[in-house]
């Protein structure tokens, strides 16, 4: 990883076309390493990036760096998230003990899966004592998600992989409050919460 990002970032620039090793300071650029060695996480697996800014280097994760870095702490053994499509028969309860949603029931036919029917998304935090962390969003929740970034969710990925792309914005959701909410307090859970999430769209 270390080696991807030294390659990386060797070819990266900032709005000045200044080459970023050169223009931010040596303190970031560390600091933007370790992160990204304290999560586990890789810029050859588009993990995370690396942004100039201001004269610092920053690390942001994508959703696959949000997974990679959720699936290393204690008890958490995956995450994963589905899309809830018009027709689809689903539903979920929310336990008053532990404040946790519970997916009790989502049955999906294959006529079903229509990107212009999306009713909405999930994701699931798989845990190994079986409490496990859902977060439920309906489209309208996704979109106004989407409103904050500069493309307003009118993109071509969000055109043309509005599946794709309603999953990433749950599972990014759940990845985040699931993390505030861990009782972990050691340097993974204070690397991750300084980490900022990376969104294509708001780089220009």
């Amino acid at each position: 990883a270390l080696k991807s990002a030294f390659l990386i970032l060797s070819e990266t620039v900032d709005r000045d076309k200044k080459p970023v090793l050169q223009s931010c300071s040596k303190e970031s650029i560390c600091n933007s390493l370790l992160d990204m060695c304290i999560q586990g996480l890789s810029p050859a697996k588009k993990q995370c990036y690396f942004i100039p800014y201001g004269g610092k280097l920053q690390l942001s994760k994508s959703y696959l760096g949000n997974i990679a870095a959720t699936k290393r702490l204690k008890g958490v053994k995956n995450v994963f998230a589905n899309c809830i499509y018009d027709k689809d028969e689903f539903a979920y309860e929310l336990d008053l003990n532990t404040g946790l949603r519970r997916i009790t029931k989502h049955e999906q036919s294959f006529e079903n899966i229509d990107i212009n029917k999306i009713k909405g998304a999930y994701a699931v935090i798989v845990m190994e004592d079986g409490n496990n962390y859902v977060e439920v969003m309906n489209m309208n929740q996704i979109r106004n998600s989407w409103n904050q970034g500069a493309a307003k969710g009118k993109s071509g990925a969000h055109t043309n992989f509005t599946d794709e792309m309603a999953k990433k914005t749950v599972i990014n959701r759940a990845c985040k409050n699931f993390i505030c909410t861990s009782d972990d307090s050691d340097l993974l859970i204070e690397s991750i919460t300084r980490t900022n999430e990376y969104n294509p769209e708001d780089i220009i």
